[in-house]
């Protein structure tokens, strides 16, 4: 531990969980706050908590659904009351449905926008007053590589997140001014504890050989770039898509 974050506070949607959980237990390790985010995974949020004050840290469970902006709005005000302000916004929460396009509707179309889209437009314009205000802020939003590239399947998620991409660009020219940077991870497929144990299973060979490292990630590949990029090391780093995928989309 390097205490590079040492009186930050970092905001984690989704924190309570697998991906999530990973960054903020790394967040947590170079000393910042954390605002552990969750919906209904209220006990999972809770364990995180402990886990971060355990060894010494700082950690609250805030429960919002982030499709709900007042909640949101309720939500990030309540964490700068809290913690004493917002320095980083992790935008790690979503939803993806797998499904061939012709296969879906309406109802497929807006919960995968509402969660993907609509949930960082909301974190993202609720926290930045806070965030700009410190002079100094990180808002680093968390999508998949099919937003970059396409895959079948994941026409809706893609179309989501690729929105999500096209607003950290124009957050990151709009919000440098505050000396405040923003960018995107992009993810291949992460194997988490909650996934689908009997589809990963059985496409398991088929899926490993779309990357070259031949394995699929896990919640641990992805924190320490969520890390650099909250820390001074990535403070010249902005309006980026930076991939954490194994090889599996190589797009210049």
């Amino acid at each position: 531990m390097q205490a590079q974050l040492t009186g930050k506070v970092a905001v984690v949607t989704g924190g309570g969980r697998d991906v999530g959980r990973a960054i903020c237990l790394g967040l947590a390790a170079e000393g910042a706050a954390i605002a552990v985010n969750y919906r209904r995974s209220a006990a999972e949020a809770e364990a995180v908590v402990r886990e971060i004050t355990a060894a010494g840290g700082r950690a609250i469970a805030y429960g919002a659904d982030v499709t709900d902006y007042a909640a949101v709005k309720a939500m990030m005000a309540q964490v700068a009351a809290d913690l004493g302000g917002i320095d980083i916004l992790v935008n790690n929460a979503g939803l993806a449905l797998r499904k061939r396009f012709v296969e879906t509707g309406p109802e497929d179309w807006h919960s995968q926008i509402n969660a993907c889209l609509y949930g960082s437009l909301h974190c993202c314009h609720a926290a930045a007053p806070f965030i700009e205000a410190r002079k100094n802020g990180r808002i680093i939003s968390l999508v998949g590589d099919s937003s970059r590239v396409g895959e079948s399947g994941l026409s809706i998620v893609a179309a989501a997140r690729g929105g999500t991409i096209a607003l950290m660009k124009s957050l990151a020219r709009e919000m440098g001014r505050s000396w405040t940077t923003a960018n995107v991870v992009s993810l291949g497929l992460i194997e988490t504890q909650h996934s689908d144990k009997a589809w990963l299973d059985e496409n398991r060979d088929k899926l490993t050989r779309a990357y070259p490292l031949r394995r699929l990630g896990l919640p641990e590949d992805v924190a320490p770039t969520v890390v650099h990029l909250a820390s001074p090391g990535g403070s010249w780093i902005t309006g980026q898509v930076i991939s954490v995928s194994g090889g599996f989309s190589m797009v210049g």
